[in-house]
Formats: C-alpha cells, sequence, structure tokens
C-alpha cells in the first residue's frame, strides 16, 4: 500500500508543478510584452504559439539527439549483448510497453537515461560503467527504473520542461534586447503602471533562473515516481536500492554528459554533489532510504 500511495502522491505533485510551469510561462510572455509595449495581450498571444512551436520541434528530434549529445551506440541485435538486450526486453514485457531501441555509451562511470517521444518511440541507454560495476539484480533494477520513466511518459515530461526552459530563456533575451533598443530610442508608453513595470521587469531578469529552478523539481520529482514504479515492476527495491549506491559512491563524472540531459540520468552524471533547489536529482541517501521502506 505505501508503494502506491507514493506512486500517486508523485503523480499529483507532478501535474501542479508542471500547470505552474505553464502558467509561469504564459506570465513571463506577460510581463516582456507589457515591459516592451506597455501591453500584455500581445504576450498571452505570442507565447503559446511559439511555445508550441519550439516545443514540437524539439519533441520531434529529442532522442536522436540526445544520443548524438552523449556519444551513445545503438545496439541493434541480441547477439551484440545478450544480457542486457533480455533486461530491456524482460522490464518492457512487465511493464507493458513496446521494448525500446537499447544504447550503450563507452564511458566507465556507471549510470543509464531513458528518452522519447512516447512508449512507442522511447530507447534506454546505459554506460560501460554500469554494466562492468554492478550485478545482474543491481542493472536490472537500474533499467526497471528506465522503464518506469518510459511507461510513466516522465521522458515526453521532462523534454517538454526543457524546451519551455529555452522558451523562457529566448523569450527574455529578446525582450531585454527590445527594452535596450527601446531605451536608446527614449521612446516610453506613459500608460504603463509603474509597480507593473518593476514587476515586468524582475521577472524579464529571473525568469531564467526561476524556469530552471521548477525544471528541476519536476526533475526530482519524477525520479521518485519512477524510483517506486521500478520498484513495483522488479518486486525487489533493495536491487534498486543497492545500485543507487554504488552509483553514487563513484566520484567520476560521466564524461559526455552536459547540463542538458543530466536530468534524464538515473543519478547525477556531472557529480555536482549539489542538493536542494538546484539539484537535478533528488539526494540519493533519500531515495535509498524510501526504496528500504518499501
Amino acid at each position: 500500500m505505501l508503494l502506491y500511495e507514493q506512486i500517486r502522491k508523485n503523480k499529483v505533485k507532478t501535474v501542479f508543478i508542471v500547470t505552474g510551469f505553464v502558467l509561469f510561462v504564459l506570465l513571463v510572455g506577460a510581463a516582456i510584452s507589457y515591459v516592451t509595449y506597455g501591453d500584455a495581450v500581445p504576450g498571452l498571444i505570442f507565447t503559446p504559439i511559439f511555445s508550441l512551436f519550439y516545443v514540437g520541434i524539439v519533441i520531434m528530434s529529442s532522442t536522436n539527439i540526445v544520443m548524438k549529445m552523449n556519444r551513445a551506440q545503438e545496439v541493434t541485435s541480441v547477439e551484440e549483448h545478450r544480457f542486457l538486450w533480455h533486461t530491456v526486453e524482460n522490464m518492457a514485457m512487465v511493464a507493458r510497453v513496446p521494448m525500446p531501441r537499447i544504447f550503450i555509451i563507452n564511458d566507465p562511470s556507471p549510470n543509464a537515461f531513458a528518452t522519447g517521444l512516447k512508449p512507442e518511440k522511447a530507447a534506454v541507454a546505459v554506460t560501460t560503467g554500469l554494466l562492468d560495476r554492478l550485478s545482474r539484480e543491481e542493472i536490472e533494477g537500474v533499467i526497471a527504473h528506465e522503464v518506469a520513466h518510459i511507461k510513466n511518459y516522465d521522458v515526453r515530461l521532462s523534454t517538454v520542461t526543457l524546451a519551455l526552459v529555452s522558451v523562457i530563456a529566448i523569450m527574455s533575451d529578446i525582450g531585454s534586447r527590445m527594452l535596450f533598443f527601446r531605451s536608446i530610442g527614449g521612446r516610453r508608453d506613459q500608460n504603463q503602471n509603474p509597480i507593473f513595470m518593476i514587476i515586468g521587469l524582475v521577472l524579464l531578469v529571473l525568469a531564467p533562473l526561476i524556469a530552471m529552478l521548477i525544471n528541476m523539481a519536476i526533475s526530482r520529482n519524477r525520479e521518485f515516481l519512477a524510483d517506486a514504479s521500478g520498484a513495483e515492476l522488479t518486486r525487489n527495491p533493495d536491487a534498486l536500492a543497492s545500485a543507487l549506491e554504488k552509483i553514487a559512491n563513484v566520484e567520476t563524472p560521466v564524461e559526455q554528459a552536459s547540463s542538458a540531459s543530466a536530468p534524464l540520468y538515473f543519478s547525477d552524471p556531472l557529480k555536482k554533489k549539489v542538493s536542494g533547489l538546484f539539484s537535478t536529482h533528488p539526494d540519493p541517501v533519500e531515495r535509498i532510504s524510501r526504496l528500504r521502506q518499501m
């Protein structure tokens, strides 16, 4: 019962965070429009159109882009890596999702991630370090965690939120440039409310940071959900906890991982050891504790 309750709470929390993120994007668009033109309406109209267009482009090409960024090589047949192939196949079967494509990253640091628009287009990547350092049960736990991301549509969620972060960064940059040129020309709408102007300027400056913090909050929450769902698939939360413990204790970062792809990984691949609001992953100690209690 504890497992299912944790899954339910994580799903509800994710819905609230994502809804808040979408509203925040609209608010930023309205603020930029008001600061630069004295009218928030154009921003409320343009922002959702631009966001849908940009997010659509990112989603359609996300898998190939992420795999190329991390220099992942695809496993195209069972003969190339029989154990990994059958492990992914079995976990996909238990989760009742199509078998995802399989990739291997030549890196000694143990880690893994999943990506893809939907279960039919999903992919799982693991590092050679994961295959070399973990036991079979631990690898199965990590694969179950990643397949759980696919089953829960977490991959689509992370792709969309990452794209929205980029949208806010682009809009903030455009808004800053437009405001700069307007100030040079000495033009200002006399009907602009000073209080709204101050709020708009603050949002213009802080929006990219706030967007990143929201994205990190979503990333942390989805890791708890995937831990719980992965434990449900294997019925062996101790193996997943043991895998997380081993991976967290490795100091070497994944060489090909970037800040853009870091939230996708099973554990922080950059090994920044940052906790709280600025962390892409929950504290490993808390994750392990939750798994041990299941």
